[in-house]
């Protein structure tokens, strides 16, 4: 079962590196892993060159002017070979080596589309600090009603699904991961399955998790995501997402075995 990764860079010239490490130290070997670069000015693609001998062929490098990372992971999708189909930020990177072994090991034992997981944030300048543990543990599909969805970082879903319900859209800035996860999962009703792991470290100060504008502009996105797939009872739900989420933040404290995941999930 091969499982393609799609990474898309703009001047990522200082985390590329730990991106294509981690992909390279995964124990599973069917896969190919997929750059679009969106024309970097720094030496990002020169880096991500200088990695091709390790690949075996299996890295692909596509540098031209996108419209922006969702329509650069479009590209990628559309490139892809593989029976899976997952995204992997140019500032992000596995959280350890058998993430990929386990994602395929469900696929072949289960009657699923996707799986998902969990992920955590840590300080750019201490990566070994866990400053937020975001945990898929437990949601479901009707929750996404309310705004939430499962870590995407950690989605992996069969490439015939975007193929028959439609890929990112690229009219979303922040927000069109949850346009596409509430079409596949809410509307559509793809057969889901969380596995307990910890797949992705991301650095914190993404542009879609900074200050009140970029929380407005979700808001007003996540708007837009219901009323384009008729859940207009959404419009009113989605405000809960803040409060739940503070609720989450403070049991997270106060029980963190009960939301961190540290399984070394390969069966």
């Amino acid at each position: 079962m091969k499982i393609s990764i799609i990474t898309a860079t703009y001047n990522s010239a200082e985390t590329i590196g730990d991106t294509i490490e981690s992909v390279l130290s995964q124990s599973y070997q069917d896969f190919e892993h997929i750059i679009i670069d969106g024309q970097s000015k720094d030496n990002t693609v020169a880096i991500c060159r200088s990695y091709s001998g390790r690949y075996n062929g299996r890295l692909k490098i596509v540098s031209e002017k996108d419209r922006g990372i969702y329509d650069a992971m479009n590209k990628g999708i559309l490139l892809a070979t593989g029976d899976i189909v997952g995204i992997l930020n140019s500032d992000d990177f596995y959280s350890r080596e058998n993430v990929l072994v386990s994602i395929a090991n469900e696929f072949s034992r289960n009657n699923i589309d996707a799986v998902y997981g969990d992920i955590h944030f840590v300080n750019p300048s201490d990566l070994t600090k866990c400053v937020r543990y975001y945990s898929s543990r437990f949601f479901h599909k009707w929750m996404m009603v309310f705004g939430y969805q499962p870590a995407h970082p950690s989605f992996y879903c069969r490439r015939e699904c975007y193929e028959k319900y439609g890929y990112f859209d690229i009219s979303y800035k922040v927000a069109a991961d949850f346009e596409n996860l509430l079409r596949l999962i809410y509307l559509h009703k793809i057969r889901i399955h969380y596995i307990p792991m910890d797949f992705v470290t991301m650095r914190q100060g993404g542009a879609s998790t900074n200050g009140l504008a970029s929380h407005k502009r979700i808001f007003w996105e996540h708007y837009r995501a219901y009323k384009k797939n008729c859940v207009p009872f959404g419009y009113f739900c989605d405000i809960m997402r803040y409060p739940l989420k503070f609720v989450e933040l403070l049991m997270y404290k106060v029980f963190p075995k009960a939301y961190s995941c540290n399984q070394n999930v390969e069966r």
